[in-house]
């Protein structure tokens, strides 16, 4: 690679990565609980399930791990499929957004080190 005279980016201060961590960790837990809340408040609406259980099912749900209770009603299968799809997009797209500060400050970290070693030689 040629040298350009092109000057990375200095590394985020401490102070400012753990603040973006700080609000994408706000961001994660809320999505989630907003995402829990539908489901439970779902499951029991169709499946008439109690609080306890709906949320169970919810939570197991938006983890990938799959429902506890059968479901029975047709708007109980509806809502399963509808909240399955819905989980899998929403979960991974939170746990990316949590982890995208880790990564960047870490991608960032090594391209500052490639610019310094070719700046050695």
């Amino acid at each position: 690679m040629s040298d350009q005279g092109i000057e990375p980016a200095p590394l985020a201060s401490r102070e400012e990565y753990l603040r973006h961590l700080g609000r994408n960790a706000t961001i994660f837990v809320g999505g989630i609980a907003v995402s829990l809340a539908l489901g439970a408040v779902g499951y029991h609406a169709f499946e008439h399930l109690p609080w306890l259980d709906a949320t169970l099912n919810a939570s197991m749900i938006l983890t990938g791990m799959g429902p506890v209770n059968p479901l029975v009603t047709t708007g109980g299968k509806v809502f399963g499929i509808v909240y399955a799809l819905f989980s899998g997009v929403v979960f991974l797209s939170l746990v990316a957004l949590l982890l995208a500060p880790v990564l960047r400050r870490l991608l960032h970290r090594l391209h500052i080190d490639l610019y310094s070693d070719a700046a050695d030689s």
